[in-house]
């Protein structure tokens, strides 16, 4: 019965969070965007208190719960592994195998590592939250969204309007590439191992196996029922359980609850694991596994707050016409980050790259970074569409706190960056009349003035107000000249906020 929740639950989350990342209009995100809240690393990048002291009450309480219900790649390892499962002769594919001590701590130390000297793009790549956005993101969402195109061409063939077309590029090589390669990997483990991913290299399983190991509720083995018959062993793909020894690894355990339904004796129970009766079973390699857990919980435990609180004092540091042929992206003098994210260091510091922000963008202007200090972590670019001023959807869906929520009239109060003009390249200059620019500039912050003040004949050509503009990319965007823009904008590293009347 334990095990049924646990699917139903776990399929729930599952399909909800990966529709979060398919979901291009941002409807879902209104009811369900919590889910991508409470997920592990965006809670302690967004330094999110409640959810972190949740998730660690609810993994003493219950054990690794969050790996086998809450994370999505968790649970997309498990199908993998049920589909493995399924092959003539591979029901029982699993055995005992000890704990790689040497390769998860080490993935975990240099994660820390990684975490306390800044370097984001590497914790992206092994946080298993932005590893299955990523794959979501770049893999599944342009599938997605080549049948709603096909759905949107039928419609409109019946005069319907029910879906709209949606253009399917790539944001970014680099990107695409590591999480097809991350994808290879996962799939490859668990169709072979089950749940190794999680058990050697997966930060946030490490993590939590320092608080499962004293869980107050765990499968406990009934050393008097069992017969030592196996079958629990070789149906778990955590490859916890020693039943030569009547041992269970719970900080590798994730409580999928297979031994139980599996057991044709009853000799597992989950139940709560304290008391004089559970103390009574515990022989002595049982209470020096224990002490050795509880030496190891201790300075795991010194080394995670040492690394979050770094962390956290750091970010507190901070507080149209036709087009011919593609626009390409122009050298910036500093990147373009959302509005409400208060300017790059701060971010950059609290972004877990996720992509969720890049997949709801309507306008196409964030994608995934090609740099190396930021790669896959989202930057502002116009080539496609610029941020129109009435839309703050990344600021509603980021789960990590790197972009706060904003409301229209906020956002055209914040100044992310500032428009320059290379009269080079304008057309204006040339003595064309354009103006486009300035006619849709929808903060008045470009005006045609005379080239030569004193000559009444002079050419009109675009001046940017640096103090009213907002940087939303609109005259970059919309500017006839190609395939580089006569006018582009430049990101400020600390974003200017006007006062609201």
């Amino acid at each position: 019965m334990l095990r049924k929740i646990r699917i139903v639950l776990a399929t729930i989350c599952f399909v909800i969070i990966t529709l979060l990342f398919l979901d291009f209009t941002g409807t879902l995100h209104a009811w369900f965007g919590w889910l991508a809240r409470i997920q592990f690393l965006p809670a302690i990048m967004g330094l999110n208190l409640a959810v972190i002291i949740g998730l660690v009450l609810l993994t003493i309480i219950f054990g690794r719960a969050y790996c086998s219900v809450i994370c999505p790649l968790g649970v997309f390892q498990d199908a993998i592994s049920w589909m493995s499962g399924k092959r003539k002769g591979k029901k029982m594919r699993f055995s005992h195998s000890k704990e790689k001590k040497w390769l998860r701590y080490g993935v975990f130390i240099i994660f820390i590592a990684a975490l306390i000297a800044g370097i984001h793009s590497f914790v992206a790549i092994l946080a298993p939250y932005s590893a299955y956005g990523r794959i979501v993101q770049n893999l599944f969402s342009p599938i997605y969204q080549w049948i709603n195109n096909l759905f949107a061409f039928i419609a409109e063939r019946a005069d319907s309007y029910a879906f709209y077309s949606k253009d399917v590029w790539l944001k970014s090589l680099p990107t695409f590439i590591i999480a097809a390669a991350t994808l290879v990997v996962i799939v490859i483990l668990a169709w072979r191992n089950g749940r190794t991913y999680c058990n050697t290299i997966c930060p946030v399983g490490t993590t939590l196996s320092f608080f499962s190991r004293f869980a107050m509720f765990r499968p406990v083995i009934d050393t008097g029922k069992c017969k030592k018959c196996h079958v629990c062993e070789k149906k778990c793909k955590a490859a916890c359980i020693d039943i030569g020894e009547h041992k269970i690894d719970y900080g590798r355990c994730v409580d999928c609850f297979d031994c139980l339904d599996n057991c044709k004796f009853g000799a597992l129970k989950y139940r709560f694991a304290y008391g004089r009766k559970a103390e009574e079973r515990m022989d002595e390699d049982t209470v020096k596994s224990v002490d050795e857990s509880r030496r190891a919980f201790l300075t795991s435990s010194a080394i995670i707050a040492t690394a979050f609180t770094v962390g956290a004092q750091e970010k507190k540091l901070d507080g149209g016409l036709a087009k011919l042929i593609d626009k390409k992206k122009p050298e910036r003098k500093y990147v373009l980050t959302p509005f409400g994210s208060k300017g790059i260091k701060e971010f950059y510091s609290h972004c877990t790259a996720c992509q969720l922000c890049v997949s709801v963008c309507p306008n196409d202007v964030l994608r995934p970074s090609d740099s190396l200090e930021h790669l896959m972590q989202p930057e502002m670019s116009y080539e496609k569409g610029y941020c129109r001023p009435e839309c703050v959807k990344c600021s509603q869906v980021c789960p990590a706190g790197a972009i706060s929520p904003i409301t229209p009239e906020e956002k055209t109060a914040i100044h992310i960056g500032t428009a320059t003009v290379d009269l080079d390249l304008c057309v204006s200059n040339k003595g064309i009349s354009c103006g486009n620019c300035a006619r849709h500039c929808p903060v008045g912050a470009i005006r045609m003035l005379r080239k030569n003040m004193d000559d009444p004949d002079s050419v009109r050509i675009p001046t940017v107000m640096e103090e009213r503009c907002i940087g939303c990319g609109a005259c970059e965007n919309l500017c006839p000249s190609e395939p580089y823009s006569a006018i582009h904008v430049d990101g400020l590293q600390v974003h200017r906020q006007d006062e609201l009347n």
